[in-house]
């Protein structure tokens, strides 16, 4: 690592030759940027190239247990990304109709002018849907029923499919009824039986309780000074940070849509399923993931179909964020590649997490990525640890 300040870590697993830069960079994260627990791994063509971690495993100091091979993480908002993956593949085998309005299947969302809400707005964040009137509390938003029944009578904020606004915490109580009514399963169970276990992933929507002694515990963390912005993230332009302090403001609404907070670090949260934002993974999971979207992976066919695929990343929403205020990009249910996401090209689909967390793919090079923290910084879509290993699996990929 010449030129660069020494880990303060002692960085554990493998990357294969070529890969050096994403083990410095990871290193670098330490050393300059705050880190305190991760893992990064990289597939390519569905190969495993870069399965790294180090650290501790709390974030918050609670004990000084190191970052293990098998240490898995909340993921926040890259939960979205894998709750995608269910209502695609639904989709896939005929099961579910993207231009069908959502009551077609949960008869009692029409209310409050909902008719005309189509599956494909739920997915692109269009469905005018990102606030609940009265937000739900921490016990409410975690007993599988009072998220959906809040839903299926609150009245949009803006005509359905005209406008775009992140449904930070509202995407996972409508993905997971949705899903609920089509399949008869909750979405994390569906993950768990069509997804994680068939590829072998350390991966849930809904923790079980055989393996919560695996996750570390979150903590939020002041990052560095001096280690540059990207995104939403410590210096946002004012609207944001106005946007941000206003109780009435969509921004400030959408992500308090649960109040008080809940405790992420709870066994009842962690167990719970919101596929907006408690999934737990590794980072090999994640990437073991994506890889698997875009093509086969240790004999497992891929899960995308071609047409699939195209569908994931074809621009659905772009422009000005109601809720985010910058300019953001959606496929059906993942965030593409741009200047408030940035991933590896134009071509890539995924999912940050607000924070830290990160996963994607990129087809047209075969890598897929995942990165996972217990140090949440003041970002919401580009963290700078993250940015900085995406850079240097960028470089490797030419």
């Amino acid at each position: 690592m010449s030129g660069k300040r020494e880990s303060v870590v002692d960085v554990q697993g493998t990357v294969e030759d070529g890969f050096e830069p994403v083990r410095d960079a990871f290193a670098d994260n330490f050393a300059r940027r705050g880190e305190r627990g991760a893992a990064v791994a990289v597939y390519l063509h569905g190969r495993k190239v870069v399965d790294l971690w180090g650290g501790t495993k709390d974030g918050d100091g609670a004990s000084s247990e190191p970052w293990e091979r098998g240490t898995a993480q909340v993921v926040r908002s890259a939960t979205k990304g894998v709750a995608a993956i269910v209502p695609l593949l639904l989709h896939q085998r005929g099961l579910l109709d993207l231009d069908a309005p959502v009551g077609t299947y949960w008869p009692e969302f029409k209310a409050a002018g909902k008719e005309r809400v189509l599956v494909r707005h739920l997915l692109s964040h269009r469905a005018g849907l990102p606030v609940l009137d009265t937000p739900l509390t921490p016990a409410q938003a975690i007993d599988g029923v009072s998220g959906a029944a809040a839903l299926a009578a609150q009245a949009p904020v803006w005509e359905p499919g005209a406008e775009h606004g992140y449904h930070a915490q509202t995407y996972g109580w409508l993905m997971g009824e949705l899903v609920l009514r089509v399949t008869g399963r909750t979405l994390g169970s569906w993950v768990a039986e069509e997804i994680a276990g068939p590829l072998g992933l350390d991966l849930w929507i809904g923790l079980p309780a055989e393996a919560q002694s695996r996750v570390g515990r979150l903590t939020e963390i002041e990052p560095p000074a001096g280690t540059g912005a990207a995104g939403l993230r410590v210096r946002p332009k004012r609207a944001v940070a106005e946007a941000s302090a206003d109780p009435s403001s969509l921004t400030r609404r959408a992500f308090g849509a649960i109040a008080p907070a809940a405790d992420e670090n709870a066994f009842a949260y962690r167990s719970a399923e919101l596929p907006a934002s408690n999934g737990i993974a590794t980072a090999r999971a994640l990437a073991r993931c994506y890889a698997a979207l875009i093509g086969p992976v240790d004999g497992h066919p891929r899960l995308f179909a071609p047409a699939t695929l195209t569908l994931a990343r074809t621009e659905e929403s772009a422009g000005l964020d109601r809720t985010l205020l910058v300019h953001t990009r959606f496929g059906l249910g993942f965030m593409l590649h741009g200047a408030a996401a940035p991933l590896l090209g134009p071509g890539s689909f995924g999912h940050p997490g607000r924070g830290g967390a990160l996963a994607f793919a990129d087809p047209e090079s075969g890598f897929a990525f995942g990165y996972v923290t217990n140090g949440m910084q003041k970002n919401v879509t580009a963290d700078p640890r993250a940015q900085a290993l995406v850079r240097a699996a960028a470089h490797v990929a030419g």
